[in-house]
């Protein structure tokens, strides 16, 4: 599968929250401000854990099986700094 536009392992059938925590990814989206956020509840309640599969938002990484092939957008991708930056930079200007 591939994980931000990287090649990566991880084990078929698990969530795929817990695949990306055991590969030391938890990072799933940024919130408006651009603060890191990474899955919390677990089922699939709090969607602090939506991230990007197969150019399908919001889709709940506790609740998505891995399987192989898939395309996975987390919050840590190379735009992720700019979307956060420009957010940041939107807020600073509304202030």
């Amino acid at each position: 599968m591939t994980v931000d536009g990287e090649r990566r392992d991880l084990l078929p059938g698990r969530s795929l929250a817990a695949a990306l925590i055991g590969a030391d990814l938890p990072v799933t989206r940024h919130d408006r401000a651009g603060r890191p956020r990474a899955p919390f509840c677990a089922m699939g309640v709090c969607f602090e854990c939506a991230l990007t599969v197969d150019g399908v938002p919001l889709v709940r990484a506790c609740h998505e099986p891995v399987r192989a092939g898939m395309t996975v957008q987390t919050g840590r991708g190379p735009h992720a700094a700019s979307t956060a930056a420009s957010t940041a930079a939107g807020r600073e200007e509304r202030t």
